[in-house]
């Protein structure tokens, strides 16, 4: 689908708003839905109309305010061929609002990495003066909720684990219980923090963990988990499956 096309049908998803603004008395009216077609042609201007209310409201929330009424007159007059810019101005002037977007998104994220650094700093200090809590060398901190009484294991071990993420203001990112079954990878393949302090912990054992951003994800921002954040883990060591020594040399 081009995104001239998306960009005409934005009116979908703000027609109500604008009338609204306007203190015009809206009244819904009864789409008839009952054949494939109908369904189709509805479905399509729904799906574009919420990807366009989307957008719309991150461009707001950027600071870049949008005229809603200049919005459907380019609707509008797109239908009706009578656009005052040619399709060459318009992707000139699209371009150059995604070149915006695109820095103050790079600014606030830069203002949020920093923040995150600092906020970071805090709760590890906070949370090193807890009673039962270690620091290790490295800067993880943990702290033991079960006692286990198995095996503990090696880098190259492969582990199975239940395991909670969340961000230090308790917003959850990942969880082996919600999905309900739990995870197993080769230890050596996660973050530092994770490498590190599962192998403290013998099988049978829970423990917490808070893990500076430098043992984490660093400046990198997977989308969930945003750019210098200290993350908090409690993990379940259930299982350790031994890695393959290495054949004799002969």
């Amino acid at each position: 689908m081009k995104s001239i096309y998306k960009l005409s049908l934005v009116a979908l998803a703000v027609v109500g708003l604008t009338a609204c603004n306007q203190e015009q008395e809206v009244v819904a009216k009864k789409v008839e839905l009952t054949t494939d077609a109908q369904k189709e042609a509805y479905s399509v201007g729904g799906s574009i109309g919420r990807y366009m209310a989307g957008h719309i409201t991150e461009q707001e929330e950027l600071g870049f305010a949008v005229d809603r009424t200049l919005v459907i007159q380019g609707f509008s007059d797109g239908l009706a061929d009578t656009l005052e810019l040619t399709e060459e101005e318009m992707q000139v002037v699209l371009q150059g609002l995604d070149t915006k977007l695109n820095e103050k998104r790079t600014e606030q994220a830069a203002l949020l990495a920093s923040k995150a650094v600092e906020e970071g700093k805090k709760f590890l200090e906070t949370n090193k003066a807890k009673e039962g809590v270690v620091t290790t060398e490295s800067g993880l901190q943990y702290e033991v909720l079960e006692a286990g009484a198995g095996d503990t294991p090696v880098a190259e071990d492969t582990v199975e684990v239940h395991y909670k993420g969340t961000l230090i203001d308790g917003t959850e990112f990942d969880s082996s219980y919600s999905r309900g079954e739990p995870a197993k990878f080769p230890l050596n393949r996660v973050i530092p923090g994770w490498t590190e302090g599962v192998q403290l912990m013998p099988v049978g054992a829970k423990y917490k963990f808070v893990i500076p951003s430098e043992l984490a994800y660093g400046e990198r921002d997977t989308g969930t988990i945003p750019a210098n954040s200290t993350l908090v883990f409690e993990v379940e060591l259930l299982s350790i499956e031994k890695a393959q020594a290495a054949p004799a040399a002969q």
